[in-house]
């Protein structure tokens, strides 16, 4: 009988893989390769190569346990093509199959790769996810807005988590007003289970640490889980310790701490290490046996089958010009801190910084630090992208584009947001204490010592007061504006000036 090829990727590491359904153990041929193109199409974090090459490398054993024939391609092998298509060419010739089975890949550029492949290809819709395309497109057809909130009380419905009958448990859908508390004094909670690195990933950081030493990011000390069996561990270990203090402070940030009370485990979900329906269910689980409040429960499962399952949808839907979106039309260069934390802005230098020796930073560090900064300052969208794609382990386009592009940049022209997520400095300074070791002064309002979120933010809102006046969510902010006295708005607007002509001319501020 002439044998299939069966493409895994390295973000499709999961037994119940919908290709590995449609393949036969007994003939056909599982192809993994870790391969030049997919490792530096950006100039990925460290970590990350090294995360999910070590869990390619555990997953194929496993496969090969289970009694399937693997053929796995390591990035330093002579005869490696270089890319995902070449290796299945070459393969394919090998062992003159017939054929590709392939799970959809999660980025548009690598389904137009393989759909170009001169190899017959049957490309399988990606299960592990709650919502199919179709019912995604079904969702959104005739709605003026796609808001998360109304395609997320489907996935509720849908799922049964966190139901009563046809009804939400306690009455409301939404509990995140309970979640928006400042950084505690005190986080009883240590951090997520590290593990000590085993012969096979010390095999992979040496790799890493060689081919790709000078990218932007720390590789060791390197702790990731980097099986099925470890990512249980961390997240049985994240339940019974942070979970019930999670809701309360999802948002918030401290000066000398990394994680709060957060998860960890996107990594181990996006690269299919765990179900992320299974994961929700143990954490409605903790909620049912009263060990963890509904607010902490509540905002983690929305993260996963609202926000998660939302993203991807509007990846899909939007297309693959999705990422060239820039409604703003924004232009400026990505600042040299993103890459090496050279700011005296405290939020920003202590974010990338994280960023750099974790491959980690929670939503609201990406969102209302980085991004923030980003959209107030006019940097061009696709290049925050690419950052973004670069330099967080758990960044994989379908995900990370909508969340840039949309949410963050408010590029694809107010999709994904009903406005745009900015703030002046005032929102960091009540949600962290980022503001008690900075340099500049998050109160004032103008002049060499002022806080740039202060004065970009109302420079971003006259730059495009004709898009956003008639906004109802932002007509308080205009509002506010044109109760300020002349001399105040053009001392602002002035600083602000000053600021980003610094921008352009490639200082540090």
């Amino acid at each position: 009988m002439v044998s299939r090829l069966v493409l895994v990727l390295g973000d499709q590491l999961s037994p119940n893989l919908s290709a590995l359904q449609k393949a036969e153990k007994d003939t056909d041929i599982i192809v993994m390769a870790e391969v030049a193109d997919e490792a530096s199409y950006v100039p990925h974090h460290p970590k990350k190569i090294a995360f999910i090459f070590a869990a390619m490398r555990k997953f194929a054993d496993a496969l090969r346990n289970n009694g399937w024939q693997v053929d796995y391609t390591k990035l330093d092998d002579p005869d490696n093509a270089g890319s995902i298509t070449g290796e299945l060419l070459r393969r394919a010739e090998q062992h003159d199959a017939s054929g590709v089975i392939a799970t959809e890949p999660g980025e548009w550029r690598l389904i137009e790769a393989l759909q170009e492949m001169p190899l017959k290809l049957h490309m399988i819709s990606d299960t592990r996810f709650i919502a199919s395309h179709k019912e995604f497109e079904d969702w959104a057809e005739g709605r003026k807005e796609l808001r998360m909130e109304w395609f997320y009380r489907d996935m509720r419905r849908k799922t049964g988590l966190l139901m009563d009958g046809d009804k939400p448990v306690e009455g409301k859908w939404n509990f995140d007003h309970d979640n928006r508390k400042p950084a505690p004094d005190d986080v009883d909670f240590h951090g997520p289970m590290q593990f000590t690195p085993d012969e096979t990933v010390e095999e992979v950081l040496d790799l890493v640490e060689q081919r790709f030493g000078d990218n932007f990011g720390t590789l060791r000390p390197f702790w990731f889980a980097t099986d099925t069996g470890q990512a249980r561990r961390q997240l049985t270990h994240w339940i019974k310790h942070a979970l019930p203090q999670f809701g309360d402070f999802q948002d918030a940030m401290l000066n000398d701490n990394r994680f709060l009370y957060h998860s960890i485990i996107s990594f181990h979900i996006n690269a299919g290490l765990l179900d992320p329906l299974e994961v929700c269910e143990q954490v409605e689980q903790a909620y049912k046996d009263g060990h963890a409040p509904i607010n902490a429960a509540e905002g983690f499962i929305r993260q996963i089958i609202g926000w998660r399952e939302y993203m991807r949808g509007i990846y899909f839907l939007e297309g693959p010009d999705y990422t060239s979106r820039n409604a703003l039309k924004h232009s400026r260069t990505l600042p040299s801190f993103f890459w090496d934390a050279d700011t005296k802005m405290n939020c920003v230098a202590k974010t990338v910084a994280q960023t750099r020796d974790e491959a980690y930073a929670h939503h609201i560090q990406r969102l209302m630090v980085t991004g923030n900064f980003a959209l107030l300052a006019g940097i061009d969208p696709h290049e925050v992208h690419e950052w973004y794609l670069a330099v967080y382990a758990d960044a994989y386009e379908w995900v990370e584009a909508p969340n840039v592009i949309g949410m963050s940049q408010f590029a694809d022209g107010g999709i994904v947001g009903s406005k745009p997520y900015v703030s002046s400095g005032a929102y960091i300074d009540r949600m962290s204490d980022y503001c008690k070791h900075c340099e500049y002064k998050v109160k004032d309002k103008t002049g060499p010592e002022a806080c740039p979120f202060n004065l970009l933010y109302w420079d971003f809102l006259i730059r495009h007061r004709e898009r956003f006046s008639n906004n109802p969510r932002m007509g308080n902010m205009y509002r506010t504006w044109d109760r300020m006295d002349e001399s105040r708005k053009e001392a602002v607007l002035s600083d602000a000036r000053v600021v980003l002509k610094r921008l352009d001319l490639g200082e540090s501020i």
